[in-house]
């Protein structure tokens, strides 16, 4: 849903500021922005209804909850029918394993991001949710080393 010619500057802003802490109460953002409080809630709620802003959501530190493993894993179907693109993608949705996933164009058809607490537990998960699967042709892992930076921050200006 594009809704980048609707937004204007002040939008814009919120946006911005909502991506960096979304916690701030409308006071400290209409402070931010330049508008009135009741003008950027107004604003934030017509965000959140178009679909804009799609969650609110808290980011926890996979480490600080038992999670020492991230995984990127890149998998390859046996065939290309909508039918079963569709069944993995679902299955993706579902799965609390999965953080992220993603339908992507090249070798693989989707890449996903995967926290496990050991490599135990991550094996599981392949044979379960992978190796399982008659439609799984193969799939790839990369194990995270370091992380560098995780943010979900849209530059909101075009």
């Amino acid at each position: 849903m594009e809704k980048t010619g609707e937004l204007d500057d002040f939008d814009r802003k919120i946006l911005h500021e909502v991506q960096i802490d979304n916690l701030l109460t409308s006071a400290e953002m209409a402070e931010r922005v330049g508008l009135s409080p009741t003008s950027v809630q107004r604003r934030l709620n017509r965000l959140r209804k178009d679909g804009v802003i799609r969650r609110d959501i808290s980011v926890v530190a996979p480490r600080d909850v038992g999670r020492t493993l991230t995984m990127i894993v890149s998998v390859e179907l046996e065939r290309d029918r909508a039918d079963i693109i569709d069944s993995f993608k679902k299955a993706l949705r579902q799965d609390p394993f999965v953080m992220s996933a993603w339908y992507v164009t090249g070798q693989t058809d989707f890449v996903m991001l995967v926290t496990a607490r050991d490599i135990q537990e991550y094996e599981a998960f392949t044979r379960r949710f992978l190796h399982d699967n008659p439609d799984i042709k193969g799939f790839r892992t990369t194990v995270v080393m370091d992380e560098i930076k995780t943010s979900f921050y849209v530059p909101p200006w075009g």
